[in-house]
């Protein structure tokens, strides 16, 4: 199964590690991909030379979608 690409700023990460999807490329791809976040889905996400699988969420927290990454599992593209 082929899950879709985007991008995230691996910088913009919360107190949890989660990545935040908030950033202008994440946007970009989001609507470029008519992609609209859902609570669980599966995506590739990417930064510059690097990508990983996150799995979205909504942070209650912060009123914003975020993905969990392994960090651990990250690889070179």
């Amino acid at each position: 199964m082929s899950h879709p690409r985007i991008f995230a700023d691996f910088h913009n990460a919360d107190e949890r590690g989660r990545l935040r999807l908030n950033c202008v490329g994440t946007i970009e791809d989001l609507r470029l991909q008519n992609i609209k976040l859902q609570q669980g889905q599966v995506l590739v996400i990417y930064s510059e030379e690097l990508e990983v699988y996150g799995v979205v969420q909504f942070s209650e927290e912060e009123s914003l979608w975020v993905a969990a990454i392994d960090w651990q599992q990250m690889r070179d593209i």
